[in-house]
């Protein structure tokens, strides 16, 4: 009895502290804006795999690569805390991510991860992907998925930014990934809009990473139960 109530104190204890940490925190909410004339679509034509064409109707596919959202921001623009985080430890994430490969593309086209988070790699369709990660910080993995449904976990041991993926069976398959031993970053969505929550008080630098247009950093002061704005201009 009495170390079922020393567990449920110590487990209290645990919420009062997070939930006092999370009141102190703050939160950067920003959005990526694009200026100046809109890059021509790059459309992905997939004839080397008649399975893939089948898959769009025959049709080409719009590249990922460069997409500029209606109200002229940008898409896929991976947005982190680059300095300001020196000597803190942040506990690994347990939550498994999911690569999939569905409509011969990558889903999500960019995303962030932490190290040793796991990540599942999935193949959704009814042909052979070949998945090969790119990172020079950690162990390279390059494997054969002939079969629907199969899956690997896999994980990165080492902060990287970005971390290319591409298949070696179809060359316009690609997805970054940036893996940071941190959880303050986020990517922007088809507004581009990206939020970064729960940081602690502090000077910080951010950077943006897009893969066409490269990168942009930006100083931010965050302080205890503070919500700062940072967009950023291509």
């Amino acid at each position: 009895m009495f170390a079922s109530r020393g567990f449920a104190v110590v487990v209290l204890l645990l919420i009062l502290t997070f939930v006092a940490s999370s009141l102190k925190a703050g939160n950067i909410t920003g959005k990526i804006n694009f200026t100046g004339a809109k890059p021509a679509l790059s459309m992905i034509k997939m004839n080397a795999d008649p399975k893939c064409m089948k898959m769009h109707g025959g049709k080409d596919v719009p590249s990922e690569q460069a997409v500029v959202n209606s109200n002229k921001t940008l898409q896929y623009v991976f947005v982190y805390v680059k300095k300001g985080l020196e000597g803190k430890k942040f506990p690994t994430s347990n939550t498994k991510l999911s690569l999939n490969q569905q409509g011969c593309m990558y889903h999500p086209h960019v995303f962030g991860m932490m190290t040793k988070q796991p990540l599942e790699v999935v193949n959704s369709d009814q042909t052979l992907h070949n998945i090969h990660a790119l990172p020079k910080n950690s162990t390279q993995f390059n494997i054969a998925q002939p079969i629907k449904g199969m899956k690997l976990t896999k994980t990165f041991d080492k902060p990287e930014v970005m971390v290319k993926v591409k298949c070696e069976v179809h060359n316009w398959m690609a997805a970054y990934i940036g893996v940071l031993d941190h959880p303050f970053f986020a990517v922007s969505d088809d507004q581009g809009k990206f939020e970064i929550k729960n940081l602690p008080p502090g000077e910080y630098e951010l950077e943006a990473w897009h893969e066409k247009f490269g990168t942009k950093t930006m100083k931010v002061s965050v302080g205890a139960s503070d919500t700062k704005t940072a967009d950023f201009t291509y």
